[in-house]
C-alpha cells in the first residue's frame, strides 16, 4: 500500500523494460499456423505487442469461432512449451515469455527512480498469471513495488482497466496528494492514461509506430532509456510547483 501523498509511477512491461518482440511473435506464427490461417506480415505482427492478443487477433480478422484456439495455442507456447533458443542462455530452450531480454539500463534507472523515494509499479496489458513469472526470471519484481496485469478471465484487459486495479489495490488516493505518471512505449499506455486522467511519458526505443504516441497524446517522448529517471522527476517536480502555485493563487484570492 502507498503511503500519502506518494508519487507512482506505473510502467509498462513489453517494449518499455523488456525487448519481448522475439517471443511473442514466434508465438503469434504458431498460433496462425496452428489455426490454419495465412501468417500476418511482418509490419503486422510487431503491432501485436502491447495491445490485448484478443485484441490482434480481432484486428487480424481471426473469425471469433477460432478465437479461443487461438489464445489456447498463443499461451501455450508463450508459457509452457520451450521451444524457442534462450538469448541469454545459449544452447538452452525457453518458452515464447522468456525468449526476451531486460533493455541495457533499465535496471539502473529503476534503481534511481526508487532511491528517489518514487513508488514504482508495473501495469502491463499481459495477464497477470503471466507477466509475474517473466518479472521474477528477470529480477524485476525485486526492483519495484509491485506487478499488475490483465485478467485471466478477460474481465480486465485494457490499460484503463488495469490501471484502475492498480490504483484500487495500492491504495492510491488523489484526494490525499498522490500523484502518477505512466510509462510506456504505445497506443494502448497513452489511451489507458488519459482514460484515467494521467499523463504518460512515451518511450521511443519499444515499438510505436512513426509518431503512434504523440498522435495519441503522450505529453512527452524520450528516445533513451537514460532519460528516463531525469524525465519522471522533471514532471512530478514540474507538477508540485503548479500546484504550489495554485494554492499560492487561491490564498491571494
Amino acid at each position: 500500500m502507498v503511503q500519502h501523498p506518494t508519487n507512482v509511477v506505473l510502467l509498462d512491461l513489453d517494449g518499455t523494460l523488456t525487448q519481448s518482440d522475439p517471443g511473442i511473435i514466434a508465438c503469434v506464427v504458431k498460433a496462425f499456423e496452428g489455426m490454419g490461417l495465412p501468417v500476418p506480415s511482418h509490419e503486422e505482427l510487431h503491432r501485436f505487442i502491447g495491445p490485448a492478443i484478443v485484441e490482434s487477433f480481432r484486428r487480424n480478422h481471426v473469425p471469433e469461432s477460432m478465437m479461443d484456439k487461438g489464445i489456447s495455442i498463443y499461451r501455450s507456447y508463450y508459457a509452457d512449451k520451450a521451444v524457442f533458443d534462450d538469448p541469454n542462455h545459449p544452447g538452452c530452450k525457453v518458452p515464447g515469455r522468456l525468449f526476451n531480454r531486460v533493455y541495457d539500463g533499465i535496471d539502473d534507472q529503476l534503481r534511481l527512480l526508487r532511491d528517489q523515494g518514487y513508488y514504482l509499479a508495473i501495469a502491463t496489458c499481459k495477464p497477470e498469471y503471466q507477466a509475474l513469472p517473466i518479472c521474477e526470471h528477470f529480477h524485476l519484481d525485486s526492483q519495484v513495488d509491485a506487478v499488475y496485469g490483465a485478467s485471466s478471465d478477460s474481465s480486465r484487459l485494457d490499460k484503463d482497466q488495469v490501471i484502475r486495479y492498480a490504483f484500487d489495490t495500492m491504495g492510491f488516493d488523489k484526494d490525499r496528494g498522490d500523484q502518477a505518471l505512466m510509462i510506456g512505449d504505445r497506443w494502448t499506455d497513452v489511451d489507458g492514461a488519459v482514460a484515467c486522467g494521467l499523463d504518460c511519458l512515451g518511450c521511443g526505443w519499444g515499438y510505436a509506430e512513426p509518431h503512434e504516441l504523440e498522435r495519441h497524446g503522450a505529453y512527452r517522448v524520450i528516445d533513451e532509456v537514460n532519460d528516463m529517471e531525469p524525465a519522471v522527476t522533471r514532471y512530478f517536480s514540474n507538477r508540485t510547483q503548479s500546484h504550489d502555485q495554485q494554492r499560492h493563487d487561491q490564498q491571494r484570492d
